[in-house]
């Protein structure tokens, strides 16, 4: 009584597979003894010739891979998108090339701060990963479910990661490391403002936000650049916790949102979620009052309207959770024709950044492992000249050259075989006479605009109270000097923003005063 698919997974496995199977050794060889391992009499030592245990045992000293070191809590599910909208004036990716056409599809949804084994309601954007394997290759969209970041240039996302991590002494979360770095960063102002109201977190289930990326893409009939951002709303409905709720769900049941997800494709719930994008050409890209490749900003709605594009379903749980979620490898880069690389400085960190990692993590051929690998390349098999290297599983091309050019029928690129329209572009992306290559600091870039119209038109009376609160009692344990200059940062975005969170501050000091002195009656 009372439960549920994911509480029941181990009996439904037994009823459908009832017939006895034999076991092996990882080379099949078949086990006499499971229960006991090779010894020298009753009481001697065991032998190393027992291979039952040593093969065992040296597996079981190598079965963890290294952490993601951010997003390492989550979980995923298999599915679909579906087109049912004609976009094919601003996007020519074969994805989007008839209404009807069904691209398979995995995803991975995601804390972003916490380790893999912290809460799935701890106050913190939710990672959306979406690997399609469409019919030209891997496509994969990586986006979290706030619009925009803390940072705008990549040189900080070490630092900005280390502030939600562990102090390297205490190994403690650390709230004046993240309020110290928060407050020297002013560009963060917006993003702290999104993820410290309730209506962006925290989600109840991650079937409950929805998510953000963007790419920049080439129209085949207007022949211009349209800058793109891809949005997906949640069919299911925006729903989130309340602090106390979250606090409570962190004791009891740490893991709700990978539970309610599976359950819910279990029981046949397919949650699903609807595809837009929002469409910046080239000319209002190059006269616009901010910069649209700048991540801490977001494209209004009202200058830039939604265009429905899909469906995406999810419709299959993980056959193991191990092959189909901790190893899949998702990065900005693994792009297909009509899908190009924005200017946008913190994706092209990304770009390089994501790949290296799964590297490390998975080893070289990580694409070659069966939920990364592009299955559904026409053909049905990728041809090129990567050769060799640890956990090859493939054929490994066989006898095909592994150089190129070459004269023995080796794989040709798109100057032989790719029609112009299918071509990458050129494009002149900066709106400067001339492009100086150097640093530029764009430490003072508006950082302030946009957050004070969050504050002032986009939240209403009980979100503006709630999102102090959460700020003030987020930033309470901090130093008094780190809360003067963060405050500073939401005033000068409204005044009333920060004198709101100054009263938060005020009141929790004058409990801990009031409380001090109790105690010493």
């Amino acid at each position: 009584m009372g439960r549920t698919k994911s509480d029941n997974q181990l009996k439904e496995y037994a009823e459908k597979n009832k017939d006895k199977t034999v076991l092996m050794t990882g080379t099949g060889a078949p086990i006499e003894d499971k229960l006991n391992v090779l010894t020298v009499g009753e009481r001697g030592p065991l032998l190393m010739q027992d291979f039952t245990f040593t093969d065992e045992m040296a597996h079981f000293n190598r079965e963890r891979i290294p952490e993601r070191v951010v997003h390492a809590k989550g979980g995923g599910a298999k599915g679909y998108l579906e087109i049912t909208h004609d976009i094919s004036n601003f996007c020519k990716a074969d994805i989007f090339s008839s209404i009807g056409k069904r691209t398979p599809l995995a995803v991975r949804f995601s804390t972003v701060g916490g380790e893999s084994g912290s809460a799935d309601s701890a106050r913190d954007p939710r990672g959306f990963a979406i690997k399609f394997y469409t019919e030209e290759g891997i496509w994969d969209l990586v986006g979290n479910n706030t619009p925009i970041f803390f940072i705008r240039d990549p040189i900080f996302f070490p630092s900005f990661i280390h502030t939600q991590k562990r102090n390297p002494q205490t190994h403690l979360k650390d709230p004046d490391m993240f309020w110290d770095f928060i407050s020297l960063r002013p560009e963060t102002t917006h993003q702290v403002s999104h993820i410290l109201v309730m209506r962006v977190n925290t989600p109840q289930g991650v079937i409950h936000f929805n998510t953000t990326d963007n790419w920049c893409n080439i129209s085949i009939t207007l022949y211009q650049c349209n800058s793109t951002i891809g949005r997906f709303k949640t069919d299911q409905g925006i729903k989130n916790l309340t602090a106390d709720e979250a606090d409570t769900l962190a004791a009891t049941d740490p893991d709700h949102a990978i539970r309610d997800l599976y359950n819910a494709i279990a029981d046949g719930n397919n949650p699903s979620w609807t595809m837009y994008i929002q469409v910046m050409t080239y000319q209002q890209a190059t006269t616009h009052k901010w910069n649209p490749f700048d991540l801490t900003k977001t494209w209004p709605q009202g200058e830039f309207p939604l265009i429905q594009v899909g469906k995406m379903v999810l419709n299959e749980n993980p056959s193991n959770y191990f092959a189909e979620v901790e190893q899949i490898a998702f990065s900005p880069s693994h792009m297909v024709p009509g899908i190009e690389a924005s200017p946008d400085k913190m994706l092209q960190g990304r770009l390089f950044s994501y790949p290296d990692t799964h590297r490390h993590r998975l080893g070289s051929n990580y694409l070659q492992i069966p939920i990364n690998c592009p299955f559904n390349v026409r053909g049905g098999k990728v041809n090129n000249y990567q050769r060799d290297g640890p956990q090859c599983v493939t054929d490994n091309s066989k006898g095909a050259p592994n150089y190129y050019p070459n004269s023995f029928n080796g794989p040709l690129d798109g100057a032989h075989t790719c029609p112009a329209s299918r071509k990458q572009t050129s494009l002149h992306v900066d709106r400067q006479p001339a492009s100086d290559v150097k640093k530029y600091n764009s430490a003072d870039d508006d950082n302030f605009t946009q957050v004070g119209t969050f504050w002032r038109k986009v939240l209403n009376e009980a979100e503006r109270k709630r999102l102090a609160e959460n700020i003030g009692n987020h930033m309470k344990a901090a130093q008094p000097f780190l809360q003067k200059r963060a405050i500073a940062n939401f005033a000068a975005a409204d005044p009333e923003f920060g004198a709101m969170i100054q009263a938060v501050i005020d009141k929790a000091a004058a409990k801990i005063l009031t409380k001090v002195a109790l105690n010493n009656q």
